[in-house]
């Protein structure tokens, strides 16, 4: 039997990782993104260039690739950007999800989305509990989930906490939480971080893992499912735990308001919770682990590769 062909749209950290882990398994896969990843995806993935909101050149990959399962993570999706230019991060989410799902030949389509289609009033969020998105990312990435679900059968939603794992200092943009926090304890310089900002992390690995479950379950799926990890933590609660891993002196996580940092647009609660995950047989057993594993796992690489 031929190898599924797989087509990842989007090359930042989730999108590659995502790649790699299904070229690693020894799939077919095209990672399709404006610029080429900083990084390579492991298992030899190809990579080629698209704009995800040009409607024509979506068509041709799609008849080119006639791939078996599509993977959305396209962008933008930096929360603060988006909040600077709300019609923008609309329109450019929407237009991907639209043009995928209008050419996509029976493929099983996965969006990759986000908590922040809550507005955090809740300690954590399920499958059923209504969406109300409180910043422009959550408005955007609603909109894109609204499109896809509306125009195909076979899509499924897998909204997604926080996800974090190993990013080189000097990648040249915002690393996720966990690195930007390690790289900076490393170097004897005090973190200030939210007190009052909660959420389910999941290592990127684990994200993987649970998209490759998800792209090769057999009939149909729920439309909409939820990945968050185990632990319930606030940003400065997670930040200790990656200072103790690391050896690094407690009082250089400083407890803040998220209130004018970076993370005032964050829901007070971005967490996660499935009523659904647990009992699908394609995703029963695999394992998300919490915060304490994974920066167990994350500190022997960050002092390894820097």
């Amino acid at each position: 039997m031929a190898a599924p062909r797989t087509l990842v749209v989007g090359s930042g950290f989730v999108g590659t990782r995502i790649a790699g882990r299904l070229a690693s398994a020894g799939e077919t896969v095209t990672l399709a993104s404006r610029t080429r990843p900083a990084v390579p995806p492991a298992g030899g993935a190809d990579w080629t260039a698209l704009d995800a909101t040009d409607r024509e050149a979506c068509g041709r990959l799609l008849a080119r690739l006639r791939p078996d399962r599509v993977v959305l993570v396209h962008g933008p999706s930096d929360v603060t950007w988006c909040e600077e230019h709300p019609d923008a991060a609309v329109a450019a989410h929407t237009a991907a999800a639209e043009n995928f799902a209008a050419r996509s030949g029976g493929a099983r389509l996965v969006l990759i989305s986000t908590d922040n289609v809550f507005d955090g009033s809740r300690a954590a969020s399920a499958e059923d509990d209504p969406v109300r998105p409180a910043n422009a990312y959550g408005r955007a990435k609603l909109s894109a989930e609204r499109t896809l679900l509306g125009a195909t059968a076979d899509a499924v939603v897998l909204r997604v906490s926080l996800v974090y794992g190993h990013e080189p200092a000097d990648a040249g943009k915002w690393l996720n939480f966990y690195s930007a926090c390690a790289h900076r304890l490393l170097r004897g310089e005090r973190v200030t971080v939210p007190a009052d900002q909660w959420t389910t992390p999941v290592l990127v690995d684990d994200v993987a893992e649970v998209t490759a479950a998800v792209l090769r379950a057999d009939g149909p799926l729920p439309p909409v499912l939820h990945l968050g990890g185990p632990d319930r933590v606030s940003r400065a609660a997670w930040a200790s735990v990656i200072a103790k891993t690391l050896g690094a002196p407690p009082d250089l996580v400083v407890p803040t308001a998220r209130a004018g940092t970076r993370y005032a647009s964050r829901p007070e609660n971005t967490c996660l919770t499935s009523r659904l995950l647990d009992r699908l047989p394609a995703t029963k057993d695999t394992t998300v682990r919490g915060v304490a594993e994974g920066a167990r796992l994350l500190a022997g690489t960050l002092r390894n590769t820097g």
